[in-house]
């Protein structure tokens, strides 16, 4: 590698805006902060809902039945 090009790597705190939950990375940053992290995004906790997804199932099975009768 050559010398002198190369950004300083190093340890930092990542901080969430949303819940203050913090903790550390490498990176070239002095500083990290996130909008959501794993401890409060809904995918990660287990609390997001697929409503839509459920919708559109629906709306095939519908479209199934007219097809079929």
């Amino acid at each position: 590698m050559k010398k002198g090009i190369h950004p300083n790597y190093h340890t930092v705190t990542v901080t969430c805006s949303t819940c203050g939950a913090t903790f550390e990375t490498g990176s070239t940053a002095k500083e990290i902060r996130v909008d959501t992290c794993s401890k409060c995004h809904p995918f990660y906790t287990g609390q997001q809902k697929f409503v839509q997804a459920a919708g559109r199932v629906e709306k095939f099975n519908k479209r199934l039945e007219k097809k079929t009768k």
